[in-house]
């Protein structure tokens, strides 16, 4: 199942788009924002179940807008996890 999730204006990134199989991460794409940190972060959770890849992105600030791309990125891994998984 894909998701798609417009983080807050406070991030660079523009679009992330979560490809779910079940409980596991796919793949994510992440639109704008470093390149070279987003496809990290997008890769290194590749395979890895949901849960697993909220705790660890979670409250990761950046500077200090009080988020960051992937702390935006554990947002939307919440919501895919509660709409198309259906739990909270």
């Amino acid at each position: 199942m894909e998701y798609r999730y417009t983080p807050s204006n406070r991030v660079c990134s523009q679009e992330m788009i979560i490809e779910l199989e079940g409980d596991i991460v796919k793949k994510v794409t992440i639109i704008g924002g470093c390149a070279g940190n987003t496809v990290g972060v997008s890769s290194l959770i590749q395979g890895m179940k949901i849960e697993e890849a909220i705790q660890r992105l979670k409250g990761i600030p950046c500077g200090v807008r009080g988020t960051s791309c992937p702390d935006q990125l554990a947002i939307a891994l919440e919501e895919a996890k509660c709409k198309i998984i259906g739990e909270k």
